[in-house]
């Protein structure tokens, strides 16, 4: 089963930049987009559920805000919007579908804010994201969790560490809640199976920052550690255009 997770940065955007195109050529099973925006409600058939692919949509009450999606080729058996925690789910942070043998979150972690006027609010959603799987995996369920984070967890995972040490999504609170999960019974198939620097997965809009792959590392695929031997393949696909933020990709055996 292949999964695939990608900040769109605005589907309506994405859309005019070829996604129909990638979509088709993906041979993805299932597609987490995060900041989609706009409601479903306000996007035509095509795009709000592609052909060949059952939509489902999130959305924040702001319009044209944050807001995420998953798209299927096979029919969840159940779908649930949110984490039941209205302080987020006004906003559109997270999708949950379980399929047979896994329960699939996908969440758009909060932006700390350039002054870090929200990491509070953000350390909240990461303690109701890390509340959420851990109860499924309490209740004996496979979870997959993946998104935009916002978080570059180690020096490794952003190309200027040292000069982004106070600035959001390297914080060291941040940071700490990444190594919390990850001591918690859950692992980071890509950073296992590409332990060296230069793989991130967003870059800033100015011009040859991306070429120069100044990047930051802030969208992840993450299971519990008993799913490690289903994991086929965790990869980046840097060369997708269409956001500043590429698709990440995770291969599960049947």
């Amino acid at each position: 089963m292949l999964l695939y997770s990608w900040n769109v940065n605005g589907v309506r955007s994405v859309a005019s930049k070829g996604f129909a195109q990638w979509l088709r050529g993906s041979q993805a099973d299932v597609v987490c987009l995060q900041e989609t925006k706009p409601p479903a409600a306000g996007l035509p058939d095509s795009l709000g559920h592609p052909e060949g692919f059952r939509g489902y949509w999130h959305h924040a009450s702001r319009p044209g805000y944050s807001g995420v999606a998953l798209l299927s080729r096979r029919e969840p058996l159940s779908v649930t919007e949110g984490l039941g925690v209205p302080e987020f789910d006004t906003e559109g942070r997270v999708i949950t579908a379980e399929f047979p043998g896994f329960t699939l979150v996908n969440a758009y972690f909060p932006n700390s804010r350039r002054d870090h006027s929200r990491l509070d609010y953000k350390l909240r959603f990461c303690r109701a994201v890390m509340r959420r799987i851990k109860h499924e995996t309490g209740a004996g369920r496979h979870v997959v969790l993946c998104g935009d984070f916002n978080i570059a967890h180690q020096p490794i995972d952003l190309r200027n560490p040292k000069q982004n040490e106070n600035n959001a999504g390297f914080l060291p609170q941040e940071r700490a809640w990444m190594g919390r999960l990850l001591a918690a019974g859950f692992i980071d198939p890509f950073r296992e199976r590409n332990p060296e620097a230069g793989h991130y997965t967003w870059w800033s809009y100015r011009p040859g920052v991306r070429e120069r792959n100044i990047g930051w590392r802030l969208d992840y695929f993450v299971t519990d550690s008993a799913m490690a031997d289903r994991v086929a393949e965790s990869r980046h696909h840097p060369r997708v255009m269409g956001s500043d933020h590429c698709p990440v990709s995770l291969l599960l055996r049947d």
